[in-house]
């Protein structure tokens, strides 16, 4: 049996997704992703995937793609060339999987599963509801055990990534360091740049090693952020590499952001700035050791805006670099004396 799993939109998405993937792979001869150009990275990251296709969907992500039969007509028969037996349609609460579901039955596939407040017509086999409240990946997995795929025997439920690498030693150095990730996808979910910066004083003061993350488009940032102070791999690692650096940390300080979700599929404790714009319940670090910083009840709450919409972004430029560095010793088990470099193990070991 082939089978077919769809998330297309973001990175941290698609790693939320995991154990549903490993469910389905568990059952299924052959396990295709069809994911976005942003989250097909982390699919290739998944444990259980075969393939991956990338298509950059119409109705999804922050700069969608105009409608273009021809792309349509592309898509639809690339899934047609893997003929799927069964497909599951992954979406956050407030998507719609029909869309999606329409070009899956246009390519013949034989039983697709999603979950949908909206009445399918002839789109779903299988129309789940989706429970009230739940975490995105315990949402995922909810769909793929109704739809005939149960958690595999063993199976813990935690996010994982395959085939993690160790870093250049040029990278971070040894174990133990903190990660500071200052990005964000959107502006609204960024801790300032300022406040990023005086936590990585702060940290440092305390005697902990930092590393500051980020991507290539994120180089300039980086640089501000590490200010001579912290070793800066702003553009210097892909993915796999991220995963190595966040899997040797002690902590990772970051937003709600996709390496906030690589940091848990490696194990490692978060302290997670989130801000409120989604529900922390649905998207806080799944299943690791983490605390979680920023006014949860601020205006902006479950507004879902890009940028923030309160002036002066109180839900996370009110948290203090001292919270962090408590934060961090409260992940990291750290004792007064120790010099930073080391750590007791304690953290990650937590449920």
């Amino acid at each position: 049996m082939k089978a077919m799993v769809v998330r297309l939109d973001s990175f941290g998405d698609v790693l939320l997704a995991g154990p549903a993937v490993r469910a389905v792979a568990a059952r299924a001869d052959r396990t295709t992703m069809l994911c976005s150009p942003r989250g097909a990275p982390a699919a290739r990251l998944l444990p259980g995937v075969d393939e991956v296709i990338e298509w950059e969907a119409p109705w999804a992500g922050f700069a969608p793609p105009p409608v273009a039969r021809p792309d349509i007509d592309a898509v639809v028969d690339r899934i047609a060339r893997e003929a799927p037996d069964q497909a599951l349609v992954l979406t956050s609460f407030h998507q719609n999987p029909l869309p999606a579901a329409l070009l899956l039955r246009m390519a013949g596939v034989g039983r697709i599963a999603a979950d949908s407040v909206d009445y399918p017509g002839s789109l779903l086999d299988l129309r789940h509801r989706r429970a009230p409240h739940r975490h995105e990946a315990d949402a995922a997995a909810d769909l793929a055990a109704a739809a005939g795929f149960p958690p595999p025997p063993g199976d813990d439920g935690r996010l994982a990534v395959r085939d993690i690498p160790l870093p250049a030693p040029d990278l971070a150095g040894p174990p133990g360091y903190v990660v500071v990730h200052p990005g964000a996808a959107v502006p609204a979910r960024q801790w300032g740049r300022e406040r990023c910066t005086q936590a990585v004083r702060a940290l440092d003061r305390a005697g902990y090693r930092v590393v500051v993350t980020g991507g290539p488009g994120e180089r300039a940032l980086t640089a501000e952020v590490a200010a001579g102070t912290a070793v800066d791999l702003g553009g210097r690692t892909t993915p796999a590499e991220l995963a190595g650096v966040l899997a040797r940390a002690g902590a990772v300080v970051v937003g709600n952001t996709g390496p906030a979700h690589l940091a848990a599929a490696v194990g490692t404790p978060v302290v997670s700035l989130f801000a409120p714009v989604v529900p922390a319940q649905l998207w806080a670090p799944y299943k690791v050791p983490h605390v979680v910083l920023g006014d949860q009840r601020a205006p902006c709450a479950g507004s879902r805006a890009r940028v923030c919409p309160v002036p002066g972004h109180p839900c996370l430029d009110e948290v203090s670099p001292e919270d962090v560095v408590a934060a961090v010793e409260k992940l990291t088990g750290r004792t007064p004396g120790l010099d930073g470099n080391e750590r007791t193990g304690e953290g990650k070991e937590r449920a």
